[in-house]
């Protein structure tokens, strides 16, 4: 993709409910410190069945959409090409626009995952337990693969839920063992806990958070409010902690390079980010 400037340039997150994304506040941030004049980032409310006929309709100008709940498994069927990550976990949350005018699909959850478990000490052969069995869990399933960890547990509240993960774990060459969501074992005796379930599904397990080992790193995707009962539990016991903070800015980092053509001002798009959030 072109990094030429003065031309107008736009890209956007999609999804429903929108309202709430401050992906506009970290691609606009980076397009500033980046020189990128002409270019803008907006945030577009959009249902599964509207998707289609919103890209198709898009001009020329448009160079990117990144796609929030519930478009990220929709998006395949939208794209003209799909990564072999996207492919893999059955879900994309970037869409860029190719110079011939079509569109490829990503996953840049993945590798966001994997830089910021990486960063918080997450090292080869650590031992996960996923709480959730949805399209997140889809994403940190990989992101574990790549990190080649050792024995999977997936908590779930529903054992159709976690059969279907166990698929693609089984497919990506993981261990991986499916716990119900109630199972009396703590789920914080693993080196790594990800959390991938909606606000307050979590909180169950707050309590016994505050007794866990400080070496296992915590990973909430969930990031308003915050801290979550999780996050603060296991903060008290001196875990490393991880948000979805965190993780929304590393996709829109690999997101702001592929839409743009140029390296990310990360120092900038990570301020910005904590001025908006700072405010909220």
């Amino acid at each position: 993709m072109s990094s030429e400037t003065g031309r107008e340039r736009r890209a956007a997150v999609l999804g429903k409910p929108i309202a709430h994304s401050l992906s506009p506040v970290i691609h606009n941030a980076g397009y500033a410190a980046a020189g990128l004049t002409g270019w803008s980032y907006t945030a577009i409310e959009c249902a599964e069945a509207e998707l289609a006929d919103r890209v198709a309709g898009l001009g020329p100008e448009w160079v990117g959409l990144s796609l929030t709940m519930p478009l990220k498994e929709v998006a395949l069927a939208v794209a003209d090409e799909v990564s072999p990550v996207a492919a893999t976990i059955g879900a994309a949350n970037t869409l860029v626009r190719r110079p011939d005018g079509s569109w490829a699909a990503d996953n840049t959850d993945v590798p966001g995952m994997v830089d910021v478990l990486t960063g918080a000490g997450v090292s080869e052969g650590a031992e996960f337990v996923l709480l959730g069995a949805g399209g997140t869990a889809r994403a940190a399933l990989a992101a574990a693969a790549r990190l080649h960890a050792g024995r999977i547990t997936c908590r779930v509240r529903r054992r159709a839920a976690g059969e279907e993960l166990a698929r693609l774990a089984g497919t990506l060459g993981l261990r991986f063992e499916i716990e119900d969501w109630h199972d009396p074992a703590d789920p914080g005796r693993a080196d790594v806990l990800v959390s991938t379930v909606p606000k307050g599904a979590a909180d169950v397990f707050a309590p016994a958070a505050r007794s866990w080992r400080p070496e296992t790193v915590v990973f909430d995707v969930v990031y308003d409010p915050w801290p979550t009962p999780l996050a603060a539990g296991a903060a008290e016991a001196g875990c490393r902690i991880v948000s979805g903070l965190d993780l929304l800015l590393a996709q829109a980092i690999g997101q702001f390079e592929q839409f743009t053509g140029v390296t990310a001002p990360v120092s900038a798009m990570r301020a910005a980010l904590a001025a908006a959030r700072g405010g909220r």
